[in-house]
């Protein structure tokens, strides 16, 4: 392996150490500043942001930690030809719905020693700064490799972009005669048969709840064999009642029970989520949409005619689920979003 990019490895396995030690408390941390600087970022952004809560930002961490571990990380850049002088720049437009979610294209980015311009959500632009100063202290050569723009992009070689679907016609617009990765709101589902124990559905109670339902790996639908007991997911969704005591969770709640009140739409409830028979893929906030099916044969099909839609399908069935209960919300070094290996993007511009 090339010296160069070994000591990238070892400064984000380093980066890994530091989220470790402040998710389990350790006493004798390795990082003892950069965990009061990291601590501090962390405050202001749960301050700034409602969303961002101590148990997201801590899952966020933990599930990264995990990752970042430098055995890892060999393990997953093995498969490529990453050669150490690159001089192009990869703009990023990171989204803010979840903490960190931009995180693993600025990883991607700089393993293969990219320059990156990045535009920071408003509603995440306090941690991934702090991530960078900490890796610079790491290891000198990635200083002056990041930039953080507030206004327009300009002199980049490729682009990357998270956003809404609104946000995706701009995208397009303005970025489709470069190489791109321009991603839009995409969901994710559960497929179950009524056989799942209570801890397989107990995991996908966390699918469900975990970010408040924000992120593009957060189940929005469950499809049900026909008679599908529905006391059953209420059953295992209690460890979750505590999430109705989030102010703007409540307000969104709330807000979406009365629409459904006053449209004479039917519904169930048990005081903290929503459960509501419906077509649509995505559920808003407070709310399951649920649906009934006969035969996993049409199952399979809408999957298939839903693909560029679809970001996750959960379920025990292996010829219907890419990942099983519970690791929706957990996503490994090569879970690239929307199914595009961002490295083998990166490595053609």
């Amino acid at each position: 392996m090339d010296s160069n990019l070994d000591k990238r490895l070892k400064a984000f396995s380093d980066l890994g150490k530091l989220f470790s030690e402040n998710v389990n408390k350790i006493d004798n941390k390795e990082f003892p500043e950069w965990n009061l600087a990291l601590n501090q970022a962390l405050l202001k952004a749960k301050q700034f942001n409602s969303w961002f809560t101590d148990y997201n930002l801590n899952l966020t961490l933990k599930n990264w930690s995990v990752n970042l571990t430098y055995k890892k990380l060999c393990d997953w850049i093995s498969d490529y030809n990453i050669e150490n002088n690159n001089s192009k720049t990869v703009a990023i437009i990171m989204a803010g719905n979840i903490p960190m979610v931009g995180f693993h294209d600025l990883l991607c980015s700089l393993i293969l020693n990219l320059k990156c311009k990045i535009k920071l959500s408003s509603d995440d632009k306090f941690l991934i700064p702090l991530i960078i100063r900490f890796l610079e202290s790491r290891n000198k050569n990635f200083k002056d490799r990041v930039v953080f723009e507030d206004n327009q992009l300009k002199n980049f070689d490729a682009v990357i972009a998270t956003g809404s679907n609104n946000s995706f016609k701009y995208f397009d617009y303005y970025f489709s005669k470069y190489p791109n990765l321009l991603r839009k709101t995409r969901h994710s589902i559960a497929v179950l048969n009524g056989e799942e124990t209570d801890t397989d559905l107990i995991s996908l109670s966390h699918d469900i709840f975990d970010y408040f339902g924000l992120g593009c790996r957060s189940v929005s639908k469950v499809f049900l064999p026909k008679g599908y007991d529905l006391d059953l997911l209420f059953n295992a969704f209690y460890k979750h009642k505590d999430v109705i005591n989030h102010n703007t969770y409540v307000n969104n709640y709330d807000y979406n029970k009365a629409v459904f009140l006053m449209s004479n739409e039917k519904f169930t409830e048990n005081g903290f989520i929503i459960l509501k028979e419906e077509k649509k893929l995505g559920s808003p906030i407070g709310c399951l949409y649920y649906e009934y099916y006969k035969e996993i044969k049409d199952i399979q099909k809408m999957i298939n005619n839903n693909k560029d839609n679809l970001q996750c399908v959960l379920s025990n069935n292996k010829n219907i689920g890419t990942i099983p209960f519970g690791s929706s919300q957990c996503p490994t070094l090569k879970d690239y979003a929307d199914n595009v290996d961002t490295l083998n993007f990166l490595l053609k511009i």
